[in-house]
């Protein structure tokens, strides 16, 4: 089991379009997936199409993380309905439910007891081959939570001058953070996102991300797309959706999931 983290220190550069993309290309690969949704907006919850019923969400399973019985809490994706069955059983793609909750834990004074709730929640996160964190756009509580627990790190960046900014002091952070909690984590690369291939200023920034990020700015780009927020208000996986542009959007999430996973795996990634 891989646990990566969709990260980002700078707001609105599309960290859960981002997760909730891999959520679907996993889904059409036929990988054991769960996300949780640890940012308290639960954007990514509503985008999955999941129905909370009795289960505890994300914030009341990190209270008592010991006690958490994962698999009997986690929620199915209305998206595994439209996914074929193939030759390992049916599709699995399932989310903790996020909620306002977990903001209690969003503060910068976690203490390394603290840090280790989610790990101590996902002990139990059995039959699994991917788990996709979707962090809060900042670096408290939650995030630090989250890279405790996480093998990798995949950083969100719009080729823009402060989403570059950001994105650098999240690379330093994940070092600092490696160095004195979590020894064995390492960033699996950095996706740039909404990139408009018409702009001067992204074609400059793109140039500066990969002089500065070198074979960690990952390969495929991924486009800036008119109709991703009909997607995802419609709670549809993009692998689903009619037309040519959603039908090459998945054909990249495809790719960036074969890439990222590989990267977790200890491969290295090469920058298109």
């Amino acid at each position: 089991m891989q646990v990566l983290s969709i990260s980002s220190l700078k707001g609105g550069v599309g960290k859960t379009s981002v997760t909730t993309g891999l959520a679907s290309a996993a889904l059409a690969a036929g990988v054991r997936t769960l996300v949780v949704d640890l940012d308290p907006h639960a954007d990514a919850t509503t985008a999955l199409g999941v129905q909370p019923g009795d289960q505890l969400d994300i914030g009341r399973m990190l209270k008592s993380p010991r006690k958490a019985k994962l698999a009997e809490n986690v929620v199915r994706s209305s998206w595994a309905d439209r996914a074929p069955t193939n030759g390992s059983g049916p599709a699995v793609l399932d989310v903790t439910v996020g909620s306002a909750y977990t903001g209690i834990y969003d503060r910068p004074d976690l203490g390394r007891r603290d840090l280790r709730r989610l790990s101590a929640v996902l002990a139990g996160a059995g039959g699994y081959q991917l788990v996709l964190v979707d962090c809060p756009p900042s670096l408290n509580g939650l995030t630090r939570m989250a890279w405790a627990a996480s093998d990798k790190v995949a950083l969100v960046a719009e080729p823009g001058l402060f989403s570059v900014a950001g994105t650098e002091r999240t690379m330093r952070a994940i070092q600092l953070f490696k160095q004195e909690f979590a020894p064995n984590l390492s960033p699996a690369g950095i996706v740039a996102n909404r990139v408009r291939s018409g702009s001067s200023e992204h074609t400059y920034r793109l140039a500066e991300m990969e002089s500065m990020f070198g074979g960690l700015l990952l390969s495929p780009r991924i486009p800036e797309q008119a109709n991703w927020q009909q997607i995802q208000g419609a709670a549809h996986p993009v692998h689903h959706w009619p037309g040519d542009s959603a039908k090459s959007a998945a054909g990249l999430f495809d790719d960036l999931l074969s890439n990222l996973m590989a990267a977790g795996s200890g491969l290295r990634s090469r920058a298109r």
